[in-house]
């Protein structure tokens, strides 16, 4: 049976602008909760082989060391994630050594890492990766323009590109507001990691629409009549099964990792996840809708 999944583009549309909307809401009323990664600071977790002391005591025995303000999470069953401002090794140290005097001695710590970036490097790590993904973006517009370049009618090659780009553009918002979200009621941060899971879902999502504009591509190179809604449409259906297989498999793996997984990448594959969701999604039912648009609008132009 063939979804008329053109010809219903609009129901697709509707819910991408509700997402989008909710987005972009999100994103202006909370922002999104920079990690340590982006602001600078200090992160320490450790382990404690019994039962791990409360917050206020841990609080109590890091205080006379003046750290600033500190953020104290339980982690899992046993672990304490402590976030504070950059501190030295020599400071490192002596908070080690205060929480194993709160610990005592028969509640073994053991200390599972710790890292250090100060706020000049945040900030220059913000930028780069900013950039890193504007750069995607236009690079990616430029190779699909070049691999469509045969393909002029009834669309321009770069126009494949660009409706890419805004597919994938629309896949980036809507994790980001998620993580918004997230980061106001859960309290979520987003560093480096979540950099590395959006230039991912970004290649993720574009394979997947070219793999679909391939098929446009040779379906109208083999019987192009005019009907260019009815190719892209085909072209769809002869590769949605391919799609859905592909992501589904991905995402298993990736749900293996997010409940079985350690603590410190549970944010990178809650992103992946909803990545790989969100731009099957959006190949399917938002990039092949556009080009179809696209050109209907331009068609409506030149006979103006």
């Amino acid at each position: 049976m063939k979804l008329q999944i053109i010809k219903n583009r609009k129901y697709p549309y509707l819910l991408s602008g509700i997402l989008v909307l909710a987005s972009v809401l999100s994103l202006i009323a909370w922002g999104l909760k920079p990690g340590l990664d982006f602001t600078g600071g200090s992160l320490l977790e450790v382990s404690f082989s019994q039962e791990r002391p409360e917050v206020a005591e841990v609080n109590s025995a890091l205080n006379p060391l003046n750290f600033g303000d500190l953020v104290i999470q339980p982690s899992g069953d046993k672990n304490i994630i402590i976030k504070s401002r950059a501190i030295s090794e020599e400071e490192h140290q002596a908070a080690v050594n205060s929480l194993k005097k709160a610990a005592g001695e028969k509640n073994e710590l053991s200390e599972i890492r710790f890292d250090s970036i100060g706020p000049v490097i945040g900030k220059e790590l913000l930028q780069k990766s900013i950039w890193m993904l504007i750069i995607a973006s236009l690079a990616i517009i430029a190779y699909i323009a070049y691999v469509f370049r045969k393909v002029s009618r009834p669309l321009a090659s770069w126009k494949y590109g660009t409706a890419a780009v805004i597919a994938l553009l629309h896949d980036v918002l809507i994790i980001t507001g998620i993580f918004s979200a997230l980061g106001h009621f859960r309290g979520i941060e987003v560093d480096s990691l979540f950099i590395t899971a959006l230039l991912t879902i970004i290649g993720f999502s574009v394979h997947d629409t070219i793999v679909v504009f391939d098929r446009t591509r040779e379906n109208l190179s083999k019987f192009y009549s005019g009907k260019f809604d009815e190719v892209v449409n085909d072209s769809v259906n002869q590769t949605l099964a391919r799609s859905i297989n592909t992501s589904l498999t991905t995402l298993l793996v990736l749900l293996a990792l997010l409940f079985f997984g350690g603590n410190s990448i549970k944010n990178f594959t809650l992103a992946l996840s909803l990545g790989i969701v969100v731009g099957t999604y959006s190949s399917i039912f938002i990039a092949s809708p556009l080009i179809v648009d696209w050109n209907n609008f331009s068609k409506k132009g030149f006979k103006k």
